[in-house]
């Protein structure tokens, strides 16, 4: 990729992290867990991306309050007691290594609390590689734009000089929302067909073809 672009903004689960499959285990078991109808999993892991109130309400609807507190307090639960097990993709360290060491501004914006974030960046020990985060405890979920909008600023990057990498809709729709170009990748939680309408400028099937591309 030729350096058209400053800032790069990574979603976390499935873009840097293998995490669809734990996430969607956590939120069936935690349905079950509190009395609510099963959900299939391929309902559960097409709203990996949003934040966790924001999903309960698309999987749900109008659920009552004590209910959806329920639902989220068990999800939590559950994923926090496999989050230390959550592998990065093949070549996600090195290919972050190496955009920050090539002076690109890197920065994360996730459906993930802070709390969720800060661990995950701790366990993969990228931290020092991230310029800046934004997560859904500070701003609107995806696809509002105020996560990209607020790394922009922080980072006094143009949004024409900025680039979203993300697995979802959400993702996509988001980077739309903020004026910036995105890439999509269908290794994550949601198939291209998903999103492919959004017009990401290119589209991975995997890790190993984004990170050859970024890194070209």
């Amino acid at each position: 990729m030729q350096k058209q672009f400053d800032l790069i903004v990574w979603d976390w689960d499935g873009t840097l992290a293998d995490s669809t499959g734990i996430i969607t285990h956590a939120l069936l078991s935690a349905a079950a867990q509190v009395g609510l109808p099963a959900l299939a999993s391929s309902a559960a892991s097409s709203i990996i991306g949003l934040g966790l109130r924001e999903a309960i309400q698309a999987l749900y609807g109008d659920l009552a309050a004590t209910q959806a507190q329920a639902l989220a307090a068990q999800y939590n639960a559950n994923y926090y007691a496999e989050e230390s097990k959550i592998p990065l993709f093949v070549g996600a360290v090195d290919t972050i290594k190496t955009l920050h060491r090539r002076g690109f501004k890197l920065a994360v914006a996730t459906g993930k609390g802070r709390r969720g974030l800060n661990l995950a960046l701790e366990h993969s020990a990228l931290t020092p590689y991230f310029h800046a985060t934004r997560t859904v405890d500070e701003c609107f979920s995806k696809p509002h734009p105020q996560m990209l909008d607020e790394l922009m600023e922080t980072l006094v990057v143009l949004p024409e000089r900025t680039l979203m990498i993300g697995d979802t809709s959400y993702d996509l729709q988001m980077a739309k929302n903020a004026g910036v170009s995105a890439v999509g990748v269908s290794y994550g939680a949601q198939k291209a067909a998903q999103w492919q309408g959004l017009n990401p400028i290119r589209q991975f099937n995997d890790f190993a073809s984004l990170s050859a591309w970024l890194l070209d």
